[in-house]
């Protein structure tokens, strides 16, 4: 394999002007968990696979011990009556190369099915181990940010001031040059840990978009394990803080 290919499962889709919903691996994985629950929630089909050298040189186990190579999918479904298609898989590309490479191959097939619009999800890393339920947004229009707020997503100047890395910010630049609107949006998060607290905040935002309701008792039960996760790593953390406090104090008493 030279350059990433596209493997069609199905063929004579009627699939119209479907918005697509893309949710890669990434911080706190908060898009791929999002993605994924509406996949198994809307009973969604796969119809492509897509393999690529610039994915990890490695193969997956599965339950019969059995592998697969790594690969991301495309599935399709409906959402209120609406056609969806859900970019989700294993992993993004290694390499910067892959990364602008596997996007014009994302962006080829919404153009195929003349996907309207295009939303990224992923994680904003914050850094602390608290929880903040705000959804934070970009976009390559000014109209579209407009019509997002609605769904409380909070637009601020310039950030992520870091940038977008990966997929998730690609996509959208490059949905303006093939006149597709898109938007990323995304869960704070830690960034530490896989985040399912961060992707219901996010999946809350999507139902609105989309005018659906989804159970999401898998995702709750995730937050639940992570949570207390996330407690113990709060309490090492503040521990840590007060022993460092405590040999400050100490060798200023003895400097004294």
């Amino acid at each position: 394999m030279q350059k990433s290919t596209l493997v069609r499962l199905k063929d004579d889709l009627e699939i119209k002007k479907p918005v697509m919903l893309v949710g890669l691996p990434g911080v706190g994985l908060v898009g791929k968990l999002v993605a994924e629950h509406l996949v198994g929630e809307l009973e969604a089909e796969k119809i492509m696979e897509v393999y690529s050298p610039h994915f990890p040189p490695q193969v997956l186990v599965n339950k019969d011990c059995t592998v697969r190579l790594v690969s991301n999918m495309i599935y399709h479904g409906k959402a209120n009556g609406n056609d969806v298609l859900f970019l989700v898989g294993d992993h993004q590309s290694t390499t910067s190369h892959g990364h602008y490479e596997l996007c014009s191959l994302y962006l080829d097939v919404a153009e195929e099915f003349k996907v309207p619009r295009i939303y990224t999800l992923g994680g904003y890393p914050t850094g602390k181990l608290t929880y903040d339920e705000t959804v934070l947004g970009v976009a390559n229009d000014t109209k579209l940010i407009e019509e997002i707020k609605n769904y409380g997503v909070k637009f601020r100047e310039f950030e992520p001031s870091g940038g977008i890395v990966g997929a998730s910010g690609l996509l959208v630049a490059f949905s303006r040059m093939r006149g597709i609107e898109a938007a990323c949006l995304m869960g704070m998060t830690p960034g530490y840990l896989m985040d399912p607290k961060s992707a219901q905040s996010l999946l809350k935002v999507i139902c609105k978009i989309f005018d659906i309701e989804v159970n999401m008792t898998s995702l709750e039960k995730k937050a639940e394990e992570m949570e207390s996760i996330m407690k113990k790593l709060k309490e090492k953390e503040e521990q840590l803080s007060f022993q460092e406090v405590k040999s400050t104090e100490e060798d200023l008493c003895y400097i004294g």
